[in-house]
Parts: C-alpha cells; sequence; structure tokens
C-alpha cells in the first residue's frame, strides 16, 4: 500500500490510522461522558418530583431507550459496514451524535431540560450508536497492512476501552463545574472526531456479495458467532458478566445518596475507572499479552465481579472509609475490565475475516449494548426493588458464577493460548462468494 514506510508493523506510522485513533479516542470519550452525565440528570430529575426508588427505575429506563434502538437495528448495521463506505457510516453517525447532545445542552442552557426530552435524544443517540459502533470496529483493518494488523486491532481496541473507562470521568467533572459545559465539551470532542475521519483516504473494503439477498447476508454474522465457539464465549462472557456487575449504573445514587459526595465526587467516582484501566493499557503497550489468554481473561472477570461486590458493600463503612475504598474498588473494577474486554475485542477481530467484520462487530456491539445500556436498565430496575446496595452486591456475585460456568461450558476459552487464528478451514463459518 503507499505510504506504508515499507510494511512496518507499527500502525501508528500510518497517517490513516492515526487519524483513526484521533476520532475514534474523541467519539469515545464524548459518548461515554454522555452516558454518565444523562444518568446524573435524569436521576436528578426524577428524585425531584418522584422519590428515590422511582428515580432508580427511570435510569433502568434511560437505559433501556438507548438499548432498543441498538437491538433493533443491529442486523442491518453491521450489513451497512460491510456494504457501504465505513468512513461515510462514521462520519454520518459523529453527525447525528453532535446534533443530539447539541439539543440537550441547549435545553440544560436554558433550564427547560425535562425527562421526555433526554429520553427522545437518548433514543436518537441509540440510533447513532447502532451504526457507527460496527464501521468503527470494521474500519481499523482497513487502514494498515496485514503486517501491522494484530498491532492495530490492539491499539484501537485499548482506545475504545479507554474511552469506555476515561469517558464518565471527562464527563463527570465537566457537570460539576457547568451542566450545560459537559454537553458543550462532548460537542466540541464529536466535531474533532467529524474533522479527523474526514481526512482518512478512501480504503478497499472486500467485495460484498450481491448474489445473496441482504437479510441472508445480515444472518451471516450471527451465524459465524455461532458457528465460532471461542468468539461466541467471549461475546457471550463479557454480555453476562457486565449485564450483572454494571456498576456504574449505580455511581449516580452512590455519589447523591449513598456516599453523598455530590456531583464532583461522582467525578472521583468515574475517574476511578479510569486510573486503573489506563495503568493495564500503559502496561499492554510496554508488555504486550502473548500467553495463556483465555485463562487471563476469566481471572480478570472474576476480579471484576469481587470489585463490583466491594464497590457495593461501601455502604456499611464509616464515611471516612467509604470513599476512599469506593475509588479503589472502581479502580480495580476498571483495570480489570480493560483487561478482559482487550482480550475479547483482539480475539474477535483477528478471528474474524475482514468481508464478515461489520456483521460480526455489530453482534459483538449488541452484546455491549446490551451488557452497558440493558444492565443499567436492570440495575436501575432492581434497585428500585431490592435497593442499590444489595442490586451492586447481587450483580457482582453473579457475575462471578457466569465466569465459572462459562469455564464450564466453554472449554475453547480456558485453552485459548495466544491471539494467533487457526488455519482457515472450510467449516469455520459462512463464507463470502
Amino acid at each position: 500500500m503507499p505510504g506504508d514506510d515499507h510494511l512496518s508493523d507499527n500502525p501508528l506510522r500510518y497517517r490513516d490510522f492515526r487519524l483513526y485513533l484521533i476520532g475514534r479516542l474523541t467519539n469515545g470519550f464524548a459518548q461515554n461522558a454522555m452516558i454518565l452525565v444523562i444518568g446524573w440528570q435524569v436521576y436528578n430529575l426524577a428524585r425531584m418530583t418522584m422519590g428515590t426508588k422511582a428515580a432508580a427505575a427511570q435510569l433502568g429506563l434511560v437505559g433501556l431507550a438507548q438499548f432498543l434502538p441498538l437491538f433493533l437495528l443491529t442486523p442491518i448495521s453491521g450489513w451497512a459496514a460491510d456494504r457501504f463506505d465505513r468512513r461515510r457510516i462514521v462520519q454520518t453517525t459523529t453527525m447525528l451524535l453532535l446534533m443530539s447532545v447539541g439539543t440537550l445542552g441547549f435545553f440544560t442552557y436554558e433550564q427547560r431540560i425535562t425527562l421526555p426530552i433526554i429520553f427522545g435524544v437518548s433514543v436518537f443517540l441509540g440510533i447513532a450508536r447502532a451504526f457507527s459502533g460496527p464501521a468503527l470496529s470494521a474500519l481499523a483493518p482497513n487502514l494498515v497492512p496485514p503486517v501491522a494488523l494484530p498491532r492495530a486491532i490492539a491499539i484501537s481496541s485499548i482506545a475504545w476501552q479507554s474511552a469506555v473507562i476515561i469517558g464518565p470521568a471527562i464527563g463527570g467533572y465537566a457537570y460539576a463545574a457547568a451542566a450545560w459545559g459537559a454537553y458543550a465539551g462532548a460537542s466540541v470532542l464529536f466535531l474533532l472526531g467529524i474533522i479527523a475521519f474526514s481526512f482518512i483516504g478512501q480504503r478497499p473494503q472486500q467485495m460484498h456479495d450481491t448474489s445473496r439477498h441482504p437479510i441472508r447476508q445480515m444472518i451471516d454474522g450471527l451465524a459465524y458467532v455461532k458457528q465460532n465457539r471461542l468468539i461466541q464465549a467471549t461475546i457471550t462472557l463479557d454480555l453476562f458478566a457486565v449485564l450483572l456487575a454494571g456498576a456504574t449504573a449505580m455511581l449516580p445514587i452512590y455519589a447523591r445518596d449513598i456516599l453523598h459526595v455530590g456531583p464532583m465526587g461522582l467525578g472521583h467516582l468515574a475517574a476511578a475507572p479510569a486510573i486503573g484501566g489506563g495503568i493495564v493499557a500503559l502496561w499492554f503497550s510496554f508488555r504486550p499479552m502473548r500467553s495463556n489468554v483465555g485463562v487471563k481473561m476469566l481471572i480478570s472477570v472474576v476480579i471484576f465481579g469481587l470489585a463490583t461486590m466491594t464497590f457495593g458493600a461501601t455502604a456499611f463503612l464509616p464515611r471516612s472509609l467509604a470513599m476512599p475504598v469506593a475509588m479503589g474498588a472502581m479502580a480495580v473494577w476498571g483495570s480489570a475490565d480493560m483487561f478482559s474486554v482487550f482480550i475479547r475485542q483482539t480475539l474477535v477481530q483477528v478471528y474474524t475475516p475482514d468481508a464478515m467484520r461489520g456483521r460480526v462487530s455489530s453482534v459483538s456491539q449488541l452484546s455491549i449494548s446490551a451488557s452497558n445500556e440493558l444492565g443499567e436498565a436492570e440495575s436501575g430496575f432492581l434497585a428500585a426493588l431490592i435497593g442499590p446496595v444489595a442490586a451492586v452486591i447481587l450483580g457482582g456475585a453473579g457475575a462471578i458464577i457466569v465466569t465459572l460456568i462459562w469455564s464450564k461450558l466453554y472449554p475453547e476459552l480456558r485453552l485459548a493460548r495466544t491471539f494467533d487464528p487457526p488455519e482457515p478451514r472450510a467449516a469455520d463459518g459462512p463464507k463470502e462468494r
């Protein structure tokens, strides 16, 4: 490929990949900052008029509002990422995200923000994310030569997971300074992302299959995941673990009503996972993981569940200890999350042929969204029924139980030694003809 710097295996040597990385980071920071800010705003608005339990249920509903578009559109969005120019999809969806965040910022600045406005915009956020996720994930491998592909996937995975962890901290601190400022900051980040994606040159994608019906092609992504048990194991383990142990949905409740630390404390709690995840990302940049990746993923998810339980139990500690322990637990939570997601995303990308990356990435994104947004809904509804403390502790325990079950159900995961995919076989999954 022209300008490939003699086929360097360092993806950062390639201009288009650097632009992609900037856009992925800014886009990710803004998206995940908004998840926290919207949750805090919904909880505050609902608490003033409905009470604490009903406000917790509203947190569940706003997660559901963002998840449903993703659930309904995932087959279409994955097919679109394989059928159309991935760069254009990312640019268009980022513009939609910018418009949605700008709308929330305007009504917040005018002090006219209401729950119906937030819920309505959340649906549009879900639609944009449904199409941007598969296109973003599938675009990275098109920007570097094969020799740099493993490191490109690793860096892209670390970048996105860093945004997932650091973004809420950005949102929490920005909201503490000014509610509308959080939305203004996210708007600037989305704008930077649009600019970065616009400068990426056109790259060839594998020819799409025109002989088969689009619906059949959409189903191929699910069929490939079903047939490749290692990918199936990594995706579903992450789905159920984070679905049960997604403590971030409870951060607004803990910050306001349990730890009594307010919006600034919310920023501290959201920053703690960023610290833990950042340390792990830095470690991987110097010491890439090479062996026993499956076992390490299982261990990291168990630690993830234990950290969630520890965070939930801070409600029983003296106030002088509760906040430091909560931040420590969230730091461990973030490092374990970074560890497991890095392994999952790398395995999914490496084991999937380029012609199917969009569709398989859309299945992966659906599981991530189910674990995050649907996890928020589950946490919110469960907190309304049994209280937030019990919901968090039980969720952490559930993640550990799921991990033990998955280690038995999927020996392929336990036995996965490296990130090197096996030699292609005819039975590996649906083929593009």
